[in-house]
């Protein structure tokens, strides 16, 4: 069983952005971020389309969703500062295709142009310092 990480910390400032034609989408929120000045942060929406989709799925293969203009029903993801100061966007989400069929999975980066423009809200994320959370991992052999 993996580990649950809990963080502590607070919500910043809310940003709402347009990122332009036949920009991908991954690197696209990654690059809002970084405009913003936000280190870390979630998307709380989004509104779209997509030339092609690719997603990724559970078992490691990716689904290839051919366009034009492959809508995006729903987004959801976060934006994480990195080791070496860079910034990763994890996103994950629902197209539909021109026949209206429906696919699911995290957004592949570098692969998901966007068709004409797509609106995005970015809410800034501030973890509390480590060394400040409080520690709620306490010895259970302390318990009765």
């Amino acid at each position: 069983m993996t580990e649950a990480v809990v963080e502590i910390g607070s919500m910043g400032r809310v940003a709402y952005a347009r990122i332009g034609p036949n920009e991908d989408l991954v690197n696209g929120v990654e690059k809002l971020c970084l405009v913003e000045g936000f280190k870390n942060a979630f998307v709380r929406g989004a509104l779209g389309s997509l030339v092609d989709a690719c997603l990724g799925t559970l078992d490691g293969e990716y689904v290839q969703v051919n366009g034009p203009a492959v809508e995006i029903v729903s987004l959801a993801g976060e934006v994480r500062s990195q080791a070496d100061g860079s910034l990763r966007a994890a996103l994950s989400g629902v197209v539909a295709d021109t026949e209206g069929k429906v696919y699911g999975g995290l957004f592949i980066a570098g692969v998901n142009l966007i068709c004409m423009t797509f609106e995005v809200t970015l809410e800034e994320w501030l973890p509390q310092a480590r060394e400040s959370q409080p520690q709620n991992n306490a010895d259970k052999s302390d318990r009765k």
